[in-house]
């Protein structure tokens, strides 16, 4: 028995829609990670970006548990002198919505090379719409 390890020209990678306003968004980050990654197919390499493509709509509507949205602090840092900014979850969700859904999602990917071609694989969109409709994208129901 040899153990399969895919090659980059082998790789089939298909469009997964996930929607923000169904689970919370921890949850929902994780799913989003093992498709970014490939871990919920047969064919996954650990140093060979074999995951497929995420779009996820409705990232203003995402869910957060407790008090978390008032609660939950990110941060921003300019590299000047004074250049530190922080926001709760509900500014951030009033102003950058996509960003508090790639955030969790970066938490969760590994740091460096693979890690930031997974997460260029990733689409975020505050509301339904999407340019991506031609690409028939699977809806995933958490």
């Amino acid at each position: 028995m040899k153990t399969y390890l895919a090659k980059t020209g082998e790789i089939e990678r298909e469009y997964i829609l996930f929607d923000a306003s169904e689970a919370p968004l921890g949850r929902l980050a994780v799913k989003i990670v093992n498709a970014l990654r490939g871990k919920d197919k047969p064919t996954y390499t650990p140093h060979i970006d074999t995951g497929n493509f995420v779009i996820v709509i409705n990232a203003a509507k995402a869910v957060l548990t407790g008090k978390k949205s008032m609660e939950k602090m990110y941060q921003t840092y300019s590299g000047h002198p004074s250049g530190q900014k922080d926001f709760t979850a509900e500014t951030m969700r009033d102003k950058h919505p996509e960003r508090m859904v790639k955030s969790a999602v970066w938490g969760m990917l590994p740091k460096g090379r693979l890690g930031r071609s997974h997460l260029r694989k990733l689409k975020v969109y505050a509301g339904t719409d999407h340019p991506h409709a031609s690409q028939n994208p699977v809806k995933v129901t958490l």
